[in-house]
């Protein structure tokens, strides 16, 4: 039979496994008598558990929700997970618990045991504010762990890559070469994460959806880390993101004057500039990937527009009102009259 204390801790441990336990299954499960659980259920609740008992025809118990909250117990995967998910919230802006995290991060990481501290310090993820996230991706966390502990140790890293949409037969199709990379960071960006390293059959810098990753071992030799470019990773994978490679902002960027109060246009702008021009007029400069798509998305502002430069983006609302008046069985062979120089 186990000791008092090693048996408290077993029997706590079921009992944050699952809601109610019959007093007999716990009997059995810890290899003491009804009695002896019925003892030791009575010491966790000296030590503040509030562990209440249920009726009926097996008759149980159940840890209950508490005025404070008692130490718990964690096994090795579920402590990963959780200074995983701590460590990613004490480094996230603008909900106002990063410092609360980040206490909490220390506090978990003071009581773990060596091997699993080892794991959580090789992991470091740099999240990247997206404003919408895209369900139905998901990294393992393995693999996750795998990417990290590549980063920390400064390894060439040897990985197959999913393609993006992967057919359940390929036929014929040779598979890809391992892809060789050197791993600098791994980030989250709208819901997914992703790993930022520099491709060595490429070379070039590349950004890997981690969902997609399957890590091979042994990793490769060490490196030297290279410089990211620009030496900010938040905005160097905003700008991959947003189709500027190297450059650092938009491919394409347009300057228009809306008839709309700019404290409305500002509400839908998170990337341009609004400047006020009088009550019911301001200049909105915006960047997008394509000179349709920054037409587009003009567009979505629903307000007249006055004036458009540069003659690119001109070119690309004509493109567009061709192709919306073709939509409806019209014609429209020149842009619309609102559409000035």
């Amino acid at each position: 039979m186990q000791k008092t204390s090693a048996r408290l801790l077993s029997l706590l441990s079921l009992l944050q496994a699952r809601r109610d336990w019959p007093g007999a299954l716990l009997a059995e499960r810890l290899d003491v008598s009804p009695r002896t659980v019925r003892r030791d259920v009575d010491r966790l609740r000296e030590l503040g558990y509030p562990i209440v008992a249920f009726k009926g025809p097996d008759g149980g118990y159940r840890l209950d929700a508490g005025s404070e909250l008692p130490p718990l117990l964690f096994d090795d995967e579920q402590a990963v997970a959780l200074a995983i998910a701590l460590q990613t919230a004490a480094a996230t802006t603008g909900a106002g618990i990063e410092e609360a995290a980040a206490r909490a991060l220390s506090t978990v990481r003071q009581v773990m045991p060596a091997r699993l501290r080892r794991r959580i310090d090789t992991f470091q993820v740099t999240p990247v504010e997206r404003p919408a996230a895209r369900p139905g991706t998901r990294a393992g966390g393995g693999v996750l762990m795998a990417l990290g502990a590549a980063i920390h140790g400064r390894e060439v890293l040897r990985f197959d890559y999913a393609p993006a949409s992967a057919p359940e037969a390929q036929g014929d199709a040779m598979p890809e070469p391992p892809r060789r990379v050197e791993p600098h960071h791994l980030v989250t960006w709208g819901g997914r994460w992703y790993l930022v390293a520099w491709d060595l059959d490429r070379e070039d810098w590349r950004t890997f959806r981690a969902d997609r990753i399957a890590p091979r071992t042994p990793a490769g030799p060490r490196f030297a880390p290279r410089e990211l470019p620009g030496g900010e990773v938040a905005a160097f994978v905003a700008a991959r993101f947003s189709g500027s490679y190297g450059s650092g902002g938009w491919p394409c960027r347009g300057d228009v004057i809306l008839r709309a109060p700019a404290a409305e246009v500002s509400r839908f702008t998170r990337d341009g500039v609004v400047e006020e021009l009088g009550p019911d007029r301001c200049r909105l400069v915006l960047g997008s990937w394509s000179w349709i798509g920054l037409a587009a998305a003009i567009g979505r502002y629903d307000a007249d527009i006055e004036a458009v430069a540069p003659g690119e983006l001109k070119d690309a609302f004509a493109r567009l009102a061709r192709r919306y008046a073709g939509a409806v069985g019209g014609r429209v062979d020149e842009p619309d009259a609102a559409v000035t120089s």
